[in-house]
Protein backbone atom coordinates (compact mmCIF):
# COMPACT_ATOMS: atom_id res chain seq x y z
CA UNK A 1 0.00 0.00 0.00
CA UNK A 2 1.55 3.49 -1.29
CA UNK A 3 0.79 7.22 -0.74
CA UNK A 4 -0.99 7.48 -4.24
CA UNK A 5 -0.75 3.66 -5.09
CA UNK A 6 -3.53 1.84 -3.68
CA UNK A 7 -3.73 3.72 -0.81
CA UNK A 8 -6.20 1.16 0.67
CA UNK A 9 -9.23 1.89 2.65
CA UNK A 10 -8.16 3.79 5.94
CA UNK A 11 -9.60 7.29 5.00
CA UNK A 12 -12.70 5.84 4.37
CA UNK A 13 -12.98 3.87 7.20
CA UNK A 14 -13.07 7.00 9.32
CA UNK A 15 -15.63 8.69 7.37
CA UNK A 16 -17.74 5.87 8.18
CA UNK A 17 -16.84 5.53 11.71
CA UNK A 18 -18.20 9.05 12.13
CA UNK A 19 -21.53 10.60 11.39
CA UNK A 20 -22.18 9.32 7.90
CA UNK A 21 -24.94 9.82 5.01
CA UNK A 22 -24.79 7.03 2.90
CA UNK A 23 -23.82 7.88 -0.83
CA UNK A 24 -22.32 4.65 -1.63
CA UNK A 25 -24.75 4.18 -4.69
CA UNK A 26 -22.31 6.81 -6.83
CA UNK A 27 -20.61 3.22 -7.22
CA UNK A 28 -22.76 1.75 -9.06
CA UNK A 29 -22.95 4.50 -11.37
CA UNK A 30 -18.61 4.63 -11.94
CA UNK A 31 -19.37 0.01 -11.87
CA UNK A 32 -21.71 1.17 -15.06
CA UNK A 33 -18.18 2.45 -17.06
CA UNK A 34 -15.82 -0.31 -15.99
CA UNK A 35 -14.18 -1.22 -19.06
CA UNK A 36 -16.54 0.28 -21.48
CA UNK A 37 -16.13 3.34 -24.14
CA UNK A 38 -17.41 5.72 -21.62
CA UNK A 39 -15.12 4.58 -18.60
CA UNK A 40 -13.68 8.00 -18.08
CA UNK A 41 -15.95 10.60 -15.52
CA UNK A 42 -15.16 14.22 -15.09
CA UNK A 43 -17.62 15.56 -11.76
CA UNK A 44 -18.03 19.30 -11.29
CA UNK A 45 -19.60 20.42 -8.58
CA UNK A 46 -19.09 23.47 -5.80
CA UNK A 47 -16.27 23.15 -3.13
CA UNK A 48 -17.68 21.42 0.10
CA UNK A 49 -20.31 19.22 -1.81
CA UNK A 50 -18.52 16.11 -0.87
CA UNK A 51 -16.34 15.30 -3.69
CA UNK A 52 -13.13 14.59 -1.50
CA UNK A 53 -15.42 12.23 0.43
CA UNK A 54 -16.68 10.56 -2.77
CA UNK A 55 -13.11 9.92 -3.86
CA UNK A 56 -12.23 8.27 -0.77
CA UNK A 57 -15.29 6.28 -0.96
CA UNK A 58 -14.02 4.88 -4.16
CA UNK A 59 -10.56 4.70 -3.39
CA UNK A 60 -11.63 2.23 -0.66
CA UNK A 61 -14.09 -0.31 -2.66
CA UNK A 62 -11.91 -0.33 -6.21
CA UNK A 63 -8.26 -1.13 -4.01
CA UNK A 64 -7.53 -4.46 -4.02
CA UNK A 65 -4.84 -3.83 -1.60
CA UNK A 66 -7.47 -3.96 1.21
CA UNK A 67 -10.86 -5.78 1.89
CA UNK A 68 -13.22 -3.15 2.42
CA UNK A 69 -16.31 -5.81 2.37
CA UNK A 70 -17.11 -4.83 6.28
CA UNK A 71 -17.06 -1.43 5.58
CA UNK A 72 -20.08 -1.07 2.51
CA UNK A 73 -22.16 -3.94 4.14
CA UNK A 74 -25.37 -2.87 4.68
CA UNK A 75 -24.66 0.27 2.40
CA UNK A 76 -26.65 0.92 -0.41
CA UNK A 77 -24.03 -0.31 -3.03
CA UNK A 78 -24.25 -3.67 -1.25
CA UNK A 79 -27.75 -4.45 -2.80
CA UNK A 80 -26.09 -3.58 -6.43
CA UNK A 81 -26.16 -6.96 -8.20
CA UNK A 82 -22.46 -6.03 -9.64
CA UNK A 83 -20.76 -5.26 -6.03
CA UNK A 84 -18.86 -8.43 -5.80
CA UNK A 85 -17.73 -8.27 -8.91
CA UNK A 86 -15.80 -4.63 -8.40
CA UNK A 87 -15.27 -4.99 -4.68
CA UNK A 88 -11.33 -4.50 -3.98
CA UNK A 89 -10.44 -5.95 -7.68
CA UNK A 90 -8.52 -3.10 -9.37
CA UNK A 91 -5.32 -1.54 -9.11
CA UNK A 92 -5.90 2.23 -7.69
CA UNK A 93 -3.94 5.66 -8.31
CA UNK A 94 -5.50 8.31 -6.19
CA UNK A 95 -4.34 11.72 -5.87
CA UNK A 96 -5.27 15.39 -5.02
CA UNK A 97 -3.95 17.92 -7.31
CA UNK A 98 -4.21 20.60 -4.64
CA UNK A 99 -1.84 18.35 -2.44
CA UNK A 100 0.94 18.87 -4.80
CA UNK A 101 0.53 22.99 -4.88
CA UNK A 102 0.20 23.22 -1.40
CA UNK A 103 3.81 21.75 -1.71
CA UNK A 104 5.18 23.94 -3.86
CA UNK A 105 3.96 26.53 -2.36
CA UNK A 106 5.59 25.59 1.12
CA UNK A 107 8.95 24.92 -0.14
CA UNK A 108 8.88 28.02 -2.38
CA UNK A 109 9.23 25.85 -5.30
CA UNK A 110 7.92 27.26 -9.01
CA UNK A 111 4.20 26.17 -9.88
CA UNK A 112 5.70 24.86 -13.29
CA UNK A 113 6.86 22.11 -10.85
CA UNK A 114 3.77 20.50 -10.64
CA UNK A 115 3.47 18.54 -13.31
CA UNK A 116 6.55 16.67 -13.07
CA UNK A 117 5.87 16.29 -9.38
CA UNK A 118 3.21 14.45 -10.03
CA UNK A 119 4.69 12.11 -12.76
CA UNK A 120 7.29 11.57 -10.26
CA UNK A 121 5.06 10.84 -6.98
CA UNK A 122 2.97 8.20 -8.70
CA UNK A 123 6.17 6.42 -10.98
CA UNK A 124 8.43 6.18 -7.45
CA UNK A 125 4.95 4.55 -5.71
CA UNK A 126 5.06 2.05 -8.50
CA UNK A 127 8.44 1.29 -7.99
CA UNK A 128 8.45 1.05 -3.89
CA UNK A 129 6.00 -1.61 -4.79
CA UNK A 130 7.42 -3.44 -7.42
CA UNK A 131 11.17 -3.00 -7.39
CA UNK A 132 11.55 -4.37 -11.08
CA UNK A 133 10.35 -0.80 -12.67
CA UNK A 134 13.11 1.06 -11.62
CA UNK A 135 15.19 0.62 -14.84
CA UNK A 136 11.86 1.98 -17.00
CA UNK A 137 11.65 5.68 -17.02
CA UNK A 138 8.60 6.18 -18.43
CA UNK A 139 5.10 6.59 -15.87
CA UNK A 140 2.84 4.88 -18.64
CA UNK A 141 5.51 2.19 -19.09
CA UNK A 142 5.27 1.70 -15.42
CA UNK A 143 1.48 1.29 -15.52
CA UNK A 144 1.58 -1.27 -18.40
CA UNK A 145 3.90 -3.43 -16.97
CA UNK A 146 2.68 -3.01 -13.27
CA UNK A 147 -0.99 -4.38 -15.36
CA UNK A 148 1.24 -7.30 -16.57
CA UNK A 149 2.54 -8.16 -12.98
CA UNK A 150 -0.62 -8.16 -11.16
CA UNK A 151 -3.06 -8.91 -13.92
CA UNK A 152 -4.88 -6.22 -12.69
CA UNK A 153 -6.62 -2.88 -14.41
CA UNK A 154 -6.12 0.37 -12.55
CA UNK A 155 -9.12 2.59 -12.02
CA UNK A 156 -7.77 6.26 -11.79
CA UNK A 157 -9.05 8.28 -8.94
CA UNK A 158 -7.94 12.19 -8.76
CA UNK A 159 -9.14 15.10 -6.55
CA UNK A 160 -9.57 18.54 -7.58
CA UNK A 161 -8.19 17.96 -11.52
CA UNK A 162 -8.81 21.50 -12.41
CA UNK A 163 -6.80 23.45 -9.51
CA UNK A 164 -3.48 23.43 -11.52
CA UNK A 165 -5.70 25.27 -14.04
CA UNK A 166 -6.97 27.88 -11.82
CA UNK A 167 -3.79 28.00 -10.50
CA UNK A 168 -1.31 28.36 -13.15
CA UNK A 169 -4.34 30.48 -15.13
CA UNK A 170 -1.70 32.75 -16.76
CA UNK A 171 1.13 30.18 -17.45
CA UNK A 172 0.80 28.07 -20.22
CA UNK A 173 3.94 26.11 -19.90
CA UNK A 174 2.32 24.99 -16.78
CA UNK A 175 -1.05 23.94 -17.95
CA UNK A 176 0.15 22.71 -21.22
CA UNK A 177 2.68 20.13 -19.62
CA UNK A 178 -0.25 19.43 -16.81
CA UNK A 179 -2.40 18.64 -20.09
CA UNK A 180 -0.18 16.15 -21.82
CA UNK A 181 0.36 14.27 -18.45
CA UNK A 182 -3.37 14.27 -18.49
CA UNK A 183 -3.46 12.70 -22.13
CA UNK A 184 -0.54 10.74 -21.62
CA UNK A 185 -3.13 8.24 -19.27
CA UNK A 186 -6.60 9.04 -21.39
CA UNK A 187 -6.08 10.07 -24.74
CA UNK A 188 -2.98 7.68 -25.96
CA UNK A 189 -4.24 4.51 -27.52
CA UNK A 190 -1.00 2.76 -26.66
CA UNK A 191 -2.02 3.20 -23.20
CA UNK A 192 -5.69 3.93 -22.07
CA UNK A 193 -7.19 1.00 -23.53
CA UNK A 194 -4.79 -1.92 -21.78
CA UNK A 195 -4.38 0.17 -18.47
CA UNK A 196 -7.46 2.44 -17.38
CA UNK A 197 -10.80 0.22 -16.27
CA UNK A 198 -12.03 3.34 -15.53
CA UNK A 199 -11.23 7.23 -14.45
CA UNK A 200 -12.79 9.05 -12.24
CA UNK A 201 -12.17 13.12 -11.89
CA UNK A 202 -13.56 15.79 -9.85
CA UNK A 203 -12.97 19.59 -10.29
CA UNK A 204 -15.06 22.93 -9.61
CA UNK A 205 -15.72 24.13 -13.44
CA UNK A 206 -16.36 21.93 -16.15
CA UNK A 207 -13.92 21.36 -18.90
CA UNK A 208 -13.29 24.59 -21.32
CA UNK A 209 -14.80 24.68 -24.65
CA UNK A 210 -12.19 26.36 -26.22
CA UNK A 211 -10.85 23.03 -27.02
CA UNK A 212 -7.36 23.91 -24.77
CA UNK A 213 -8.33 21.05 -23.14
CA UNK A 214 -8.78 18.43 -25.50
CA UNK A 215 -7.03 16.03 -23.59
CA UNK A 216 -9.95 15.40 -21.54
CA UNK A 217 -12.53 15.64 -23.93
CA UNK A 218 -13.01 11.96 -23.77
CA UNK A 219 -14.40 12.20 -20.26
CA UNK A 220 -18.12 11.92 -20.18
CA UNK A 221 -18.90 15.32 -18.02
CA UNK A 222 -21.42 15.70 -15.19
CA UNK A 223 -22.06 19.03 -13.92
CA UNK A 224 -24.43 20.86 -11.49
CA UNK A 225 -26.30 21.95 -14.89
CA UNK A 226 -26.02 18.85 -16.22
CA UNK A 227 -25.91 16.15 -13.34
CA UNK A 228 -27.44 12.80 -15.21
CA UNK A 229 -27.19 9.96 -13.12
CA UNK A 230 -25.03 11.78 -10.44
CA UNK A 231 -27.88 14.22 -9.36
CA UNK A 232 -28.53 13.01 -6.13
CA UNK A 233 -25.35 12.65 -4.94
CA UNK A 234 -24.49 16.34 -5.41
CA UNK A 235 -25.77 16.95 -1.74
CA UNK A 236 -27.32 15.56 0.80
CA UNK A 237 -31.50 14.87 -0.15
CA UNK A 238 -34.05 16.02 1.85
CA UNK A 239 -34.69 12.59 3.20
CA UNK A 240 -31.24 12.47 4.19
CA UNK A 241 -31.10 15.80 5.89
CA UNK A 242 -34.28 14.99 7.72
CA UNK A 243 -33.29 11.10 9.13
CA UNK A 244 -30.17 13.43 10.24
CA UNK A 245 -32.33 15.77 12.50
CA UNK A 246 -34.42 13.00 13.34
CA UNK A 247 -31.16 11.54 14.84
CA UNK A 248 -29.49 14.00 16.47
CA UNK A 249 -32.67 15.92 17.15
CA UNK A 250 -32.30 19.19 15.07
CA UNK A 251 -34.83 21.08 13.67
CA UNK A 252 -35.48 19.95 10.45
CA UNK A 253 -37.74 23.23 9.21
CA UNK A 254 -34.80 25.32 10.52
CA UNK A 255 -32.44 22.97 8.62
CA UNK A 256 -34.26 23.32 5.75
CA UNK A 257 -34.15 27.12 5.96
CA UNK A 258 -30.67 27.58 5.77
CA UNK A 259 -28.73 24.77 3.98
CA UNK A 260 -31.43 24.01 1.64
CA UNK A 261 -32.31 25.39 -1.74
CA UNK A 262 -30.23 23.71 -4.54
CA UNK A 263 -31.77 22.26 -7.73
CA UNK A 264 -29.52 19.33 -9.72
CA UNK A 265 -31.20 17.39 -12.57
CA UNK A 266 -33.97 15.78 -11.25
CA UNK A 267 -33.12 16.72 -7.60
CA UNK A 268 -35.61 19.10 -6.71
CA UNK A 269 -34.18 19.60 -3.17
CA UNK A 270 -30.31 19.35 -2.13
CA UNK A 271 -28.89 20.66 0.31
CA UNK A 272 -24.79 21.64 1.55
CA UNK A 273 -23.56 18.64 3.19
CA UNK A 274 -20.17 20.27 4.27
CA UNK A 275 -22.73 22.65 6.48
CA UNK A 276 -25.04 20.14 6.92
CA UNK A 277 -22.42 17.89 8.58
CA UNK A 278 -21.35 20.82 11.07
CA UNK A 279 -24.74 22.42 12.04
CA UNK A 280 -24.89 18.53 13.14
CA UNK A 281 -21.61 18.17 14.89
CA UNK A 282 -22.26 21.98 16.73
CA UNK A 283 -25.89 21.23 17.53
CA UNK A 284 -26.13 25.19 16.32
CA UNK A 285 -27.57 26.34 12.78
CA UNK A 286 -25.45 29.12 11.02
CA UNK A 287 -23.29 29.69 8.44
CA UNK A 288 -20.50 27.71 7.59
CA UNK A 289 -19.80 29.18 4.37
CA UNK A 290 -17.16 31.96 5.06
CA UNK A 291 -15.21 28.73 6.32
CA UNK A 292 -14.82 27.81 3.02
CA UNK A 293 -12.26 29.05 0.62
CA UNK A 294 -14.86 30.22 -1.86
CA UNK A 295 -16.09 32.66 0.61
CA UNK A 296 -14.07 35.98 -0.48
CA UNK A 297 -14.64 35.06 -4.21
CA UNK A 298 -18.17 36.69 -4.67
CA UNK A 299 -17.16 40.48 -4.27
CA UNK A 300 -14.70 40.34 -7.11
CA UNK A 301 -17.26 38.36 -9.48
CA UNK A 302 -20.01 40.67 -8.45
CA UNK A 303 -18.42 43.68 -9.20
CA UNK A 304 -17.19 43.30 -12.38
CA UNK A 305 -18.87 46.08 -14.48
CA UNK A 306 -21.32 44.23 -17.18
CA UNK A 307 -24.44 46.15 -18.39
CA UNK A 308 -27.51 44.69 -15.74
CA UNK A 309 -24.56 42.73 -13.60
CA UNK A 310 -25.84 44.95 -10.85
CA UNK A 311 -29.38 45.11 -10.95
CA UNK A 312 -29.56 41.47 -11.25
CA UNK A 313 -27.29 41.10 -8.21
CA UNK A 314 -30.10 43.23 -6.13
CA UNK A 315 -32.83 41.32 -7.55
CA UNK A 316 -31.82 38.67 -6.13
CA UNK A 317 -30.80 40.01 -2.54
CA UNK A 318 -34.34 41.54 -2.84
CA UNK A 319 -35.80 37.60 -3.36
CA UNK A 320 -36.25 37.57 -6.92
CA UNK A 321 -35.82 34.84 -9.17
CA UNK A 322 -33.83 36.07 -12.85
CA UNK A 323 -33.59 34.24 -15.89
CA UNK A 324 -30.26 33.24 -16.93
CA UNK A 325 -28.46 31.97 -20.23
CA UNK A 326 -25.54 29.53 -19.24
CA UNK A 327 -24.80 28.46 -22.98
CA UNK A 328 -22.19 31.42 -23.33
CA UNK A 329 -19.88 30.34 -20.45
CA UNK A 330 -16.57 29.62 -21.22
CA UNK A 331 -15.71 27.54 -18.32
CA UNK A 332 -13.13 29.67 -16.43
CA UNK A 333 -12.43 32.50 -14.00
CA UNK A 334 -11.39 35.10 -16.86
CA UNK A 335 -13.33 34.81 -19.97
CA UNK A 336 -16.54 36.49 -18.99
CA UNK A 337 -18.24 38.40 -22.35
CA UNK A 338 -21.79 39.01 -20.23
CA UNK A 339 -23.57 39.34 -17.16
CA UNK A 340 -25.22 36.11 -17.71
CA UNK A 341 -20.97 34.85 -17.20
CA UNK A 342 -21.07 35.96 -14.65
CA UNK A 343 -24.51 34.66 -13.47
CA UNK A 344 -23.20 31.26 -14.55
CA UNK A 345 -20.14 31.28 -12.81
CA UNK A 346 -21.51 31.88 -9.33
CA UNK A 347 -24.34 28.63 -10.35
CA UNK A 348 -20.96 26.52 -10.42
CA UNK A 349 -19.69 28.04 -6.94
CA UNK A 350 -22.73 27.54 -5.25
CA UNK A 351 -24.14 30.90 -4.56
CA UNK A 352 -26.89 30.33 -6.60
CA UNK A 353 -29.04 27.47 -7.30
CA UNK A 354 -30.28 26.98 -10.86
CA UNK A 355 -33.66 25.83 -11.82
CA UNK A 356 -33.45 24.03 -15.50
CA UNK A 357 -36.99 23.82 -16.18
CA UNK A 358 -37.09 27.93 -16.44
CA UNK A 359 -33.59 28.43 -17.29
CA UNK A 360 -33.80 30.62 -13.56
CA UNK A 361 -31.39 31.52 -10.93
CA UNK A 362 -32.48 32.10 -7.11
CA UNK A 363 -30.02 32.61 -4.04
CA UNK A 364 -30.98 29.17 -2.78
CA UNK A 365 -31.17 29.27 1.24
CA UNK A 366 -30.23 31.35 4.21
CA UNK A 367 -26.38 30.67 4.63
CA UNK A 368 -25.76 31.96 0.94
CA UNK A 369 -27.60 34.91 1.58
CA UNK A 370 -25.86 36.11 4.87
CA UNK A 371 -23.18 36.41 1.64
CA UNK A 372 -24.80 38.67 -0.56
CA UNK A 373 -25.79 40.71 3.12
CA UNK A 374 -21.86 40.67 3.53
CA UNK A 375 -21.53 41.92 0.11
CA UNK A 376 -24.32 44.86 0.38
CA UNK A 377 -22.21 46.37 3.19
CA UNK A 378 -19.02 46.16 1.21
CA UNK A 379 -20.09 46.96 -2.54
CA UNK A 380 -18.14 49.31 -3.74
CA UNK A 381 -20.28 49.52 -7.18
CA UNK A 382 -22.40 52.64 -7.76
CA UNK A 383 -25.51 52.01 -8.93
CA UNK A 384 -25.36 49.38 -6.35
CA UNK A 385 -24.24 52.16 -3.53
CA UNK A 386 -26.87 54.51 -4.21
CA UNK A 387 -29.77 51.68 -4.09
CA UNK A 388 -28.59 50.92 -0.69
CA UNK A 389 -28.41 54.59 0.55
CA UNK A 390 -31.66 55.14 -0.69
CA UNK A 391 -32.97 51.95 1.02
CA UNK A 392 -31.35 52.56 4.14
CA UNK A 393 -32.98 56.96 4.42
CA UNK A 394 -36.16 54.90 3.40
CA UNK A 395 -35.61 52.54 6.17
CA UNK A 396 -35.06 55.38 8.59
CA UNK A 397 -37.68 57.41 7.54
CA UNK A 398 -40.54 54.54 7.69
CA UNK A 399 -39.18 54.00 11.24
CA UNK A 400 -39.45 57.61 12.20
CA UNK A 401 -43.03 57.79 10.61
CA UNK A 402 -42.02 60.25 7.85
CA UNK A 403 -44.63 58.96 5.14
CA UNK A 404 -43.60 61.99 2.64
CA UNK A 405 -39.65 61.14 2.93
CA UNK A 406 -41.32 57.33 2.18
CA UNK A 407 -43.21 58.13 -0.58
CA UNK A 408 -40.57 60.40 -2.57
CA UNK A 409 -38.00 57.67 -2.20
CA UNK A 410 -40.15 54.87 -3.45
CA UNK A 411 -40.73 57.30 -6.22
CA UNK A 412 -36.83 57.65 -6.76
CA UNK A 413 -36.43 54.07 -6.75
CA UNK A 414 -38.94 53.85 -9.23
CA UNK A 415 -37.26 56.25 -12.07
CA UNK A 416 -34.47 54.11 -11.15
CA UNK A 417 -32.90 50.85 -13.39
CA UNK A 418 -34.43 48.73 -10.45
CA UNK A 419 -37.97 49.25 -11.30
CA UNK A 420 -40.12 47.20 -13.93
CA UNK A 421 -39.83 47.71 -17.51
CA UNK A 422 -43.97 48.37 -17.41
CA UNK A 423 -45.23 49.78 -14.38
CA UNK A 424 -49.21 49.23 -14.31
CA UNK A 425 -50.26 47.18 -11.61
CA UNK A 426 -49.96 46.05 -7.72
CA UNK A 427 -47.49 43.55 -8.63
CA UNK A 428 -44.64 45.89 -10.12
CA UNK A 429 -45.49 48.14 -7.19
CA UNK A 430 -44.50 45.22 -5.07
CA UNK A 431 -41.34 44.57 -7.60
CA UNK A 432 -40.08 48.35 -6.89
CA UNK A 433 -40.57 47.74 -2.36
CA UNK A 434 -38.42 44.65 -2.69
CA UNK A 435 -36.21 47.20 -3.99
CA UNK A 436 -36.70 49.63 -1.72
CA UNK A 437 -36.41 48.17 1.43
CA UNK A 438 -33.53 46.09 -0.09
CA UNK A 439 -31.39 46.41 3.58
CA UNK A 440 -33.92 44.71 5.23
CA UNK A 441 -32.40 41.64 4.43
CA UNK A 442 -30.09 41.39 7.21
CA UNK A 443 -32.48 42.87 9.88
CA UNK A 444 -35.92 41.36 9.22
CA UNK A 445 -37.30 38.26 8.10
CA UNK A 446 -39.94 39.09 5.15
CA UNK A 447 -42.67 37.12 4.69
CA UNK A 448 -44.98 37.79 1.40
CA UNK A 449 -48.72 36.91 0.71
CA UNK A 450 -49.02 36.17 4.62
CA UNK A 451 -52.23 35.04 5.71
CA UNK A 452 -53.42 36.80 8.77
CA UNK A 453 -56.86 37.59 10.59
CA UNK A 454 -59.61 38.29 7.95
CA UNK A 455 -57.03 38.24 4.51
CA UNK A 456 -53.81 38.21 3.45
CA UNK A 457 -51.10 40.49 4.23
CA UNK A 458 -48.88 41.69 1.30
CA UNK A 459 -45.55 42.11 3.00
CA UNK A 460 -44.55 41.00 6.56
CA UNK A 461 -41.37 42.19 7.89
CA UNK A 462 -40.11 40.27 11.27
CA UNK A 463 -37.15 41.93 13.10
CA UNK A 464 -34.40 39.49 13.56
CA UNK A 465 -33.34 38.68 17.20
CA UNK A 466 -30.62 40.29 17.03
CA UNK A 467 -32.44 43.66 16.18
CA UNK A 468 -34.08 46.22 17.66
CA UNK A 469 -36.57 47.40 15.06
CA UNK A 470 -40.40 47.10 15.51
CA UNK A 471 -42.23 44.81 13.18
CA UNK A 472 -44.16 45.88 9.95
CA UNK A 473 -46.78 45.12 8.04
CA UNK A 474 -46.93 46.83 4.49
CA UNK A 475 -49.83 46.69 2.10
CA UNK A 476 -50.12 48.15 -1.29
CA UNK A 477 -52.36 49.56 -3.36
CA UNK A 478 -53.13 50.47 -6.96
CA UNK A 479 -54.89 53.67 -7.86
CA UNK A 480 -56.47 53.67 -4.38
CA UNK A 481 -55.06 55.73 -1.42
CA UNK A 482 -52.68 54.85 1.01
CA UNK A 483 -55.36 55.52 4.13
CA UNK A 484 -57.57 52.58 2.28
CA UNK A 485 -54.00 50.34 2.40
CA UNK A 486 -53.97 51.46 6.39
CA UNK A 487 -58.01 50.78 6.82
CA UNK A 488 -57.66 47.17 5.20
CA UNK A 489 -54.35 46.20 7.43
CA UNK A 490 -56.90 47.45 10.07
CA UNK A 491 -60.10 46.22 9.47
CA UNK A 492 -58.80 42.48 8.08
CA UNK A 493 -56.98 42.29 11.83
CA UNK A 494 -53.59 41.78 9.82
CA UNK A 495 -51.88 42.04 13.02
CA UNK A 496 -53.08 39.30 14.26
CA UNK A 497 -50.29 37.20 12.49
CA UNK A 498 -47.88 39.07 15.23
CA UNK A 499 -49.85 37.97 18.19
CA UNK A 500 -46.79 36.34 19.67
CA UNK A 501 -44.19 39.30 18.88
CA UNK A 502 -44.14 41.20 21.93
CA UNK A 503 -42.82 44.28 20.09
CA UNK A 504 -44.20 47.68 18.36
CA UNK A 505 -45.97 47.26 14.81
CA UNK A 506 -45.85 49.51 12.35
CA UNK A 507 -49.11 49.62 9.61
CA UNK A 508 -47.27 50.80 6.21
CA UNK A 509 -49.92 51.71 3.21
CA UNK A 510 -47.83 52.46 0.13
CA UNK A 511 -50.19 53.41 -2.72
CA UNK A 512 -49.58 54.80 -6.48
CA UNK A 513 -51.41 56.99 -8.55
CA UNK A 514 -51.58 56.44 -12.14
CA UNK A 515 -52.78 59.68 -13.05
CA UNK A 516 -50.55 61.80 -10.88
CA UNK A 517 -47.90 59.43 -11.50
CA UNK A 518 -46.83 59.76 -7.57
CA UNK A 519 -46.59 57.40 -4.35
CA UNK A 520 -48.49 58.43 -1.16
CA UNK A 521 -47.52 56.81 2.26
CA UNK A 522 -49.18 56.28 5.42
CA UNK A 523 -47.77 54.71 8.43
CA UNK A 524 -49.58 54.49 12.23
CA UNK A 525 -47.59 53.05 14.88
CA UNK A 526 -49.30 50.07 17.58
CA UNK A 527 -47.21 50.48 20.87
CA UNK A 528 -47.19 47.03 22.52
Amino acid sequence: MGKYYNPGNKAFAKIVNDKYVDKSGLISCVNDTIDKANNLTCISRPRRFGKSFAAKMLCAYYDCSCDSRSLFEGLEISRSADFDKHLNKYNVIAFDVTGFISAVKESGESIKKVPSMIVNALRNDLVSAFPQLESIPALNDCLLECVKITGREFVFIIDEWDALIREAKNDNEVQTAYLNFLRGLFKNNDVTPYVIAAAYMTGILPIKKDGSQSAISDFREYTVLSPGPYASYFGFTEAEVEQLCKQYSMDFSTAKTWYDGYRFGSSSSVYNPYSVMLAVSYKEFRSFWRQTSAADALKDYVEMDFDGLQETVARLIAGESVSVDTNGFKNDFESFGSKDDVITLLIHLGYLSYDRDDNTVSIPNSEVRQEFEWLLKRSEHTKLNELIRTSEQLLSDTLTENSDAVAEAIDRIRQSQYAPQFYNNEQALRAVIKYAYIVCVDKYMKLEELPSGKGVADVVFIPKKTTPYPAMIVELKWNRSSETAINQIRDKNYPAVLSNYFGDILLVGISYDEKSKKHSCGIYKINK
